[in-house]
């Protein structure tokens, strides 16, 4: 049976001994004896503890203070803490303000220690169990909800595929480190196209003049996929990015409310930037005549966004066309033409980036219908991928 961990702050360590020679059947336990020291610990732990127990009075930073920061950087820990009988109103405090599970008033009995620490060790892993289900819940909801779009209206999920590497590099350039909730805005954030009639779609993709009600009905669709995602858990950033694409930085745009600048989020932003940019390259067929249409406008723009995502478009440039097989497909590839069966049914439309998952079902169709080869796509230069995939790696482990 593998032992969870637990960390006991503490300046006294003769205290710290008598916790470790105690509890050492039961707990992988690990000592610091100042709350410096403790979050040194933590940060350079790969493998997450289970509970911190901390001592209220310390030198330095007391008890409360060291697990206010345990709360803020390490949120999923569960917090307990050891106080003297002349301390029981600051504990009962640090309870009603949701930083301590449990407190224990020296001297603690042995049982009670233990039986508290496993008390604690239940309720982390009931929260680790609950956010790997929420996590896989969650993909599975965006997975349903991408497969929609792609059944009614496929332009729309193109158009979502291709920007969605321009806002994840602008987003990395920019220091961003939860790229994910990025990602996911940029990918869902025409699934409020489902509504628009073909023509629509048409329309803004050639650059003609909306009028009335076509002209409204296109302004809903960010509004009808914020509606439907922030009913979702955790898709309350992403539904209020995807509300305010539409928003321009100088506060013109929609929605229409007092917010401007750096006031509207910076998912909306970054997305308000690369949608215009997306749609002037599919006018021009240009990066450089895309850029100066904007440029015609830049009051729309964050100028933070435009400097980063210049640096994304001379990264692009360096991206090669190559010519492969299905089973050299890999992800972050992009496909620059249609693919088609050999039975010449349309399987995928030109723009879409390789996921692992997209990679995969490739493969099975070939096996199963057979695809026409070769197939030729855009390969982004290495050292992008591994920034890429480096920033996803740092986002998800917080």
């Amino acid at each position: 049976m593998i032992l969870e961990k637990i960390l006991f702050v503490d300046d006294d360590t003769k205290i710290l001994d008598g916790f470790r020679r105690t509890l050492r059947k039961k707990f992988r336990v690990e000592t610091a004896v100042n709350g410096m020291q403790a979050l040194k610990i933590l940060n350079k732990d790969k493998n997450p503890y289970a509970v911190v127990v901390a001592d209220l009075k310390m030198p330095q930073m007391n008890g409360l203070e060291f697990l206010v920061r345990v709360k803020e950087l390490f949120p999923s820990i569960v917090r307990m803490m050891l106080t003297g009988h002349g301390d029981l109103d600051d504990a009962i405090q640090a309870i009603n303000s949701g930083e301590v599970f449990r407190f224990l008033v020296k001297p603690v009995k042995p049982k009670d220690l233990e039986q508290a620490l496993l008390d604690g060790v239940k309720y982390y892993r009931l929260q680790k169990t609950e956010k790997e289900l929420l996590e896989k819940t969650l993909k599975g909801v965006i997975d349903i909800l991408v497969d929609i779009l792609n059944m009614t209206n496929d332009e729309a999920l193109g158009r979502a595929s291709r920007i969605k590497r321009y806002v994840r590099d602008v987003a990395i350039t920019l220091g961003e480190i939860d790229i994910w909730k990025y990602e996911t805005a940029a990918l869902l954030s025409q699934i409020g196209c489902i509504i628009l009639p073909p023509e629509v779609i048409k329309k803004v993709r050639t650059g003609e003049r909306l009028e009335g009600e076509e002209y409204q009905l296109y302004m809903q669709h960010p509004f009808i996929a914020s509606d439907l995602l922030k009913k979702i858990p955790r898709m309350e950033e992403v539904a209020e990015i995807i509300a305010y694409q539409q928003k321009n930085y100088d506060g013109t745009g929609f929605p229409l409310d007092p917010l401007r600048g750096d006031k509207i989020p910076l998912g909306a932003r970054i997305l308000r930037f690369v949608l215009d940019f997306d749609l002037h390259i599919l006018r021009e067929k240009s990066k450089k005549k895309a850029l100066n249409k904007m440029l015609e406008h830049k009051s729309r723009y964050d100028p933070k966004v435009f400097k980063a995502f210049l640096e994304v478009v001379n990264l692009d440039d360096e991206y090669k066309v190559r010519v492969v097989t299905v089973e050299e497909v890999i992800p972050y590839m992009i496909f620059i033409e249609d693919i088609y069966s050999l039975n010449g049914m349309l399987l995928l439309k030109k723009g879409h980036e390789v996921t692992p998952a997209l990679a995969e079902k490739l493969r099975f169709l070939d096996k199963t219908y057979g695809i026409k080869q070769p197939l030729k796509v855009l390969v982004p230069p290495k050292f992008l991928i591994e920034k890429r995939t480096g920033a996803l790696t740092k986002g998800s482990s917080g």
